[in-house]
């Protein structure tokens, strides 16, 4: 599989719209993000971004907003399987309330049928569930308790029962997948080997590995370089670990960025790999890092900048020494090996965060590994 979240906050004009999305060279999609409401139920994030439901009206069709787009992707590409995904990064905050019961698990379950299939009928084939993440570190605010670990397998398998309910009805298949971090110590806070047969697939969020971090290391090297202080933090030692935990090969969906993190204040040593920094460089994307995309229209070599490759890590960089910014990043290179290493080991395939991140240069070196072939 080749499946790739869609963050539709950055379609602009002019920009990445989810027109532009190379469907025929997906086989999933997933719409990142539903939410879940401080009453623990799913919902729209934006009802007018979204369903086309602005100024507080209905949409003129069933379908409008972003999901018009998607129905016409699917028209065009009816092999493609869309995914509502609910959650993320900035959308966790009351997962934990969401499951903590019975009850709430119940409410939140049936809550997705009600947000996502019966008004949009057809469009989604299935729910990604994004809690970032249980038990601890999430955004500050989250709520967490240590029950969660129990909590979300509890969760996930009454919305798998919820799904498969509603799949009955529908006659027609609908799935569901989980993302996850890949850090240790957020992995031991899943019930791995007890989610595994509750879902069809994982996907391992292989990236961020520093991210909120000054050190001046890889955002997603696929196995540690020489030197590394943290020889745990990389796409090998993740895939094993979860492996361990108890989830099959088969199951695992190896993620990869589309993007890059920057940080400032970087000494020279080593071409200021394993560094220690100042903060995150704004010029370069902040906090928020940047788009491969955007990274390659503003030619940093033509900026001072000096490329370089770790053999060991799979992955380059890139340095300025005058400045003193380091910047850690994918290329076709890095995603063609990591796509690699995903067909080698065995696993589902690959998961991009995010398609509107990329020029059309990685998603084309993914494909030379793992083409998507169509009936």
């Amino acid at each position: 599989m080749v499946a790739g979240y869609v963050a539709p906050w950055k379609a602009r004009t002019g920009g990445p719209n989810i027109k532009t999305i190379p469907a025929r060279e997906l086989t999933h999609l997933m719409y990142a993000f539903g939410t879940v409401s401080a009453e623990g139920l799913a919902g729209l994030s934006d009802r007018c971004l979204d369903a086309g439901a602005c100024d507080g009206t209905a949409p003129s069709t069933a379908f409008g907003g972003n999901f018009a787009q998607l129905t016409e992707l699917k028209r065009s590409s009816p092999e493609l399987r869309i995914l509502i995904a609910l959650g993320g990064w900035s959308g966790s905050k009351y997962f934990s309330a969401a499951a903590a019961t019975p009850r709430s698990r119940a409410r939140f379950a049936q809550s997705v049928i009600e947000a996502f299939f019966r008004p949009y009928p057809g469009l989604f084939d299935g729910v990604d569930v994004d809690w970032e993440f249980p038990v601890s570190g999430g955004r500050p605010g989250n709520l967490a308790r240590l029950e969660d670990r129990t909590n979300f397998t509890l969760l996930i398998a009454e919305l798998r029962r919820r799904l498969t309910e509603f799949s009955a009805l529908e006659r027609r298949e609908l799935e569901l997948t989980i993302a996850v971090s890949a850090v240790p110590n957020k992995i031991i806070n899943l019930e791995a080997a007890a989610l595994a047969p509750l879902v069809d697939r994982i996907h391992l969020m292989a990236y961020d590995y520093h991210a909120g971090s000054t050190f001046a290391g890889f955002n997603a090297p696929l196995f540690a370089c020489a030197g590394d202080p943290s020889p745990d933090l990389n796409v090998d030692a993740s895939v094993n670990a979860l492996i361990r935990a108890g989830v099959p090969r088969a199951k695992v969906t190896l993620g990869v960025a589309f993007y890059g993190r920057a940080v400032a204040g970087v000494p020279q040593e080593n071409g200021g790999l394993l560094q220690k920094g100042t903060m995150a460089s704004e010029e370069w994307g902040g906090s928020d890092g940047i788009d491969y995309r955007d990274l390659v229209v503003r030619r940093p070599e033509e900026q001072g900048f000096r490329r370089y490759w770790c053999d060991e890590a799979q992955v380059p960089w890139l340095y300025d020494a005058e400045r003193r910014i380091w910047i850690s990043y994918d290329d076709p290179l890095s995603i063609a090996s990591k796509t690699m290493y995903a067909r080698a080991h065995g696993l589902a395939g690959i998961m991009i965060w995010d398609l509107f991140a990329d020029d059309g240069s990685l998603l084309l070196a993914a494909l030379r590994i793992l083409p998507v072939r169509r009936s």
